[in-house]
């Protein structure tokens, strides 16, 4: 009799396909709400701390294996991670687990309703010794969560089938004026409204986890708002998993970098945008247009460097006695920096690449990309399946490409005053970036 069952399930798994192509499935998630009022991130114009919660924020581990290989991705529910935070995480988890740099990817859904990461986008406010402990304390806290979220994950892992295919949502817009200096609103200019959407099933036909991407900038919500909240993406998942039960939803943020939600400033238009993004994503799931993934892995990381164009320190000290705050603390940080002889001529850039079986391709990139980044990898790579992932591993500042760089404007240059960096980036940077893109591709075949 029990030689019969046997016989029976493996007669009935594989006729599904599932122990075939079945990859090793981790899912854990991590409340990261702050416990207390906290200092909020994304928008100058506040000047108090939070609030309220309107609803939690959360990151997520996803961890596939197989035999031969590793993957771990990371989603939060906040507007990028730090290179000290990403850094410090994946040197713990390589002694934890083993897991190689290249192994594990972060991504930030880009929240501006959520907390202050020390020490990203410090020059949009003035803090006392005692606030940054405040921000110190959180973002410590914050290392130690994902840390433990990774972990159990990793430790919780079975089969699972993995499906893949794609709809696509309309609430993004271009927000650049095609006149230099300008944002706009509902302007001709590049969009991608494509939404990957990957499904992954366990052997009792129980949905697990649901991972879609959307390149939209998560700014639903004003800096006149001071409630905790994960903005449309938040909404987004909270609606997947109410309506998908089983699941735990991982939302991956697009080349979202010049891209808005429009319409655009309230909670009620948030939860819209999600909930269209959720029915979308959730319809997919239940269709029998998914395709399953072969259980094949491969992953690439790497940096590059990427010039800032010179700026002489004596236009920082001009900088100085600027009448806008924002330019001084800038000019602070960059003086501080010359003086103690760190590197203001280039940054090192992150890419990586995250192959699933030949059905789904990920590039991650580091940075506010703009949408120019995930058209042109798509036209240039047809039938690679790809998706282009900015806010990748650290969010250091806005990546523009090249026509972008041309036209000038915030996206290319007055952003960079509060991200704190030098200036903007040389000319070149799209051809460097895309190199490297190449070269990931390649790498992970």
């Amino acid at each position: 009799m029990k030689i019969r069952f046997i016989l029976f399930v493996c007669l009935f798994t594989c006729a599904n396909g599932f122990s075939q192509s079945a990859m090793q499935v981790g899912i854990a998630k991590i409340n990261i709400t702050p416990k207390s009022p906290a200092f909020m991130t994304g928008y100058a114009n506040r000047d108090k701390p939070s609030e309220g919660v309107l609803h939690d924020l959360w990151a997520k581990a996803l961890v596939l294996s197989n035999k031969e290989e590793k993957m771990i991705i990371v989603t939060t529910d906040l507007l990028g991670l730090s290179h000290q935070v990403s850094v410090e995480v994946a040197e713990k988890i390589q002694v934890k687990l083993g897991i190689e740099r290249r192994q594990l990817m972060f991504n930030s859904s880009h929240t501006h309703s959520g907390p202050m990461i020390w020490p990203s986008l410090s020059v949009i406010s003035e803090y006392s010794p005692a606030d940054q402990k405040i921000v110190s304390e959180y973002t410590q806290v914050l290392v130690d969560k994902l840390v433990t979220v990774i972990v159990n994950a990793y430790e919780h892992q079975e089969p699972m089938q993995v499906s893949v295919g794609r709809t696509s949502a309309d609430f993004a817009i271009n927000r650049r004026a095609l006149a230099a200096q300008k944002n706009g609103i509902n302007l001709p200019g590049p969009i991608d409204h494509e939404v990957p959407v990957l499904k992954f099933m366990n052997s009792s036909g129980e949905i697990k986890a649901v991972l879609f991407g959307y390149a939209c900038h998560n700014t639903t919500l004003m800096g006149n708002n001071y409630l905790i909240n994960g903005d449309y993406a938040g909404f987004a998942q909270l609606d997947i998993e109410k309506k998908i039960p089983t699941a735990t939803a991982f939302f991956i943020l697009g080349c979202a970098g010049d891209q808005n939600p429009e319409p655009r400033g309230t909670v009620e238009l948030a939860t819209k945008h999600g909930n269209n993004l959720a029915d979308q994503v959730v319809a997919l799931v239940h269709s029998k247009e998914l395709k399953p993934i072969k259980n094949e892995l491969q992953s690439y990381f790497s940096t590059i460097p990427l010039k800032f164009k010179k700026v002489p320190a004596a236009d920082y000290q001009k900088d100085l006695q600027s009448s806008d705050k924002f330019i001084q603390r800038r000019a602070k940080l960059m003086l501080e920096a010359y003086n103690k002889g760190w590197n203001t001529e280039t940054y090192s850039y992150p890419i990586q690449g995250i192959r699933l079986g030949n059905e789904f391709r990920m590039i991650a990139l580091g940075g506010e990309v703009v949408v120019d980044y995930s058209l042109r990898t798509k036209k240039e790579f047809p039938g690679k399946n790809i998706f282009v992932a900015g806010y990748s591993n650290e969010v250091m500042c806005y990546i523009p490409s090249e026509r972008v760089l041309k036209e000038g404007g915030y996206e290319a240059d007055s952003s960079m005053i509060y991200y704190g960096m030098p200036g903007p980036f040389e000319n070149g940077i799209e051809e460097k970036i895309m190199a490297a893109i190449y070269l990931t591709i390649k790498k992970i075949k």
